[in-house]
């Protein structure tokens, strides 16, 4: 694994941090996320804390990122426990639940999707000795 692992890597790509910057609604929703991550969030309340009707916030959150919410959600939780298995020596279930996975089966998948590997064999990568 290379220091950039393309746009598995958890980062965003593309229309997606523009969008942050730009609309306002769609920053309150990632701000919430950051400060949240542990809380799942569905996406009537991302709509809600974006100030917009559910479905007009779907449309809207992926006409101007690119992704669909769920994704983008999904995304983001698995580039922050990354974070967490790089910097400490946590259970993949601990990890799961401290980024909003409600069980690790589901994390496993998610985190397998956008990183190409379990979390299990991504701990291993970089956490050798760990």
């Amino acid at each position: 694994m290379s220091g950039n692992d393309g746009p598995s890597d958890g980062q965003p790509s593309g229309l997606v941090e523009p969008a942050f910057t730009y609309y306002s609604r769609l920053a309150r929703v990632k701000e919430y996320v950051d400060h949240h991550i542990s809380q799942p969030l569905s996406l009537g309340e991302a709509a809600s804390i974006a100030g917009m009707e559910k479905k007009y916030f779907s449309t809207f959150f992926h006409q101007t990122t690119g992704m669909r919410f769920r994704d983008w959600s999904a995304r983001t939780r698995v580039a922050r426990a990354k974070e967490m298995m790089r910097s400490s020596n946590h259970s993949v279930s601990r990890v799961a639940c401290a980024v909003g996975f409600r069980d690790v089966r589901t994390f496993e998948r998610a985190f397998k999707k956008h990183v190409g590997l379990t979390p299990l064999d991504y701990k291993k990568r970089v956490r050798p000795h760990g």
